[in-house]
């Protein structure tokens, strides 16, 4: 089973999962969080954590990926926070960066940052493949 807990994806993930048929066997659930109040009610993401790095950063990536999962069944989750734009960015964040975490029940959790190029729909949906791109690697 899997979780996805998704900020600039706005659930982009969960409905391309949810498209398959027969996906209830293994898709549990997902949390779109898009505000950070979002991040810290429903997954545990530490209001102060998110004060000092920011949402869209390694630590707060991670912290909602281990957050779905423990609140689900699933026994892998991915959790992806970013900036899609057209605005939002900054010379230390611009526009297209996201963070991606993967979270695995009894393992760890791994993160990593992403550029991707083009306009909103193009970040969002090169996020949303290389969320499912992981999700496929630990899983085979």
């Amino acid at each position: 089973m899997i979780a996805t807990a998704e900020s600039c994806t706005g659930g982009l993930i969960a409905a391309s999962c949810t498209d398959l048929a027969g996906s209830s066997a293994w898709f549990d659930r997902a949390v779109v969080t898009y505000s950070n109040e979002a991040k810290a009610e429903l997954l545990g993401v530490p209001p102060d954590l998110i004060a000092a790095h920011g949402a869209v950063s390694e630590s707060v990536a991670r912290a909602m990926a281990e957050g779905v999962l423990q609140r689900s069944r699933a026994q892998l989750a991915v959790a992806v926070t970013g900036i899609a734009g057209p605005s939002g960015g900054t010379a230390d964040k611009p526009v297209g960066t996201v963070w991606l975490a993967w979270a695995e029940r009894g393992g760890v959790t791994q993160a990593v940052c992403q550029h991707f190029d083009g306009d909103r729909a193009a970040v969002r949906w090169a996020t949303v493949r290389c969320a499912l791109e992981g999700l496929l690697q630990r899983i085979c």
